[in-house]
């Protein structure tokens, strides 16, 4: 009978094998998740052939390091954007993901911060919220100004 001792170690596990020579370093995208999330749709779309290739390669092989290329690419491009909303609307960026994490990440919740970022990221980048599956002529649910009431009347 072989017993084993139950000791766990408090050094962060770290995977010695190197990264691939024709790998392109990219640093951390530095954001978490109340950043990201209030980024997301604005992401999505300024970074769209990027994450198209992305799963189109991911379609291609199971293989984790065969699509390292292409998620550094997304990274790099999420971190551009990121970026470019600090500098242009810092404001209201962290108005909408601090609103984001004292409520539990619920969009609805901080429909008029996000507002104020909508319309700051229109001006500014040029960019603006599309929720990817809204149907044609339907006004979308983040520009709405009673969303309940408007989901209740159909």
């Amino acid at each position: 009978m072989s017993l084993q001792s139950g000791s766990q170690s408090t050094k962060p596990l770290v995977d010695p094998t190197p990264m691939p020579a024709d790998v392109p370093k990219v640093a951390e995208l530095g954001a978490t998740s109340g950043p990201l999330k209030s980024a997301a749709f604005f992401i999505g779309a300024y970074c769209k052939d990027y994450n198209d290739d992305f799963m189109l390669c991911k379609n291609e092989s199971r293989d984790p390091a065969h699509c390292l290329k292409e998620g550094r690419r997304v990274t790099r491009c999420a971190t551009d954007l990121i970026t470019k909303m600090r500098e242009n609307c810092l404001a209201q960026f962290d108005a909408h993901w601090n609103c984001l994490e004292r409520n539990n990440h619920e969009y609805y919740l901080c429909r008029k911060p996000e507002r104020t970022l909508n319309a700051c990221m229109f001006e500014k980048l040029g960019l603006t919220k599309t929720i990817p599956g809204t149907p044609e002529g339907q006004t979308p649910v983040h520009e709405l100004k009673s969303p309940l009431f408007k989901a209740i009347q159909k």
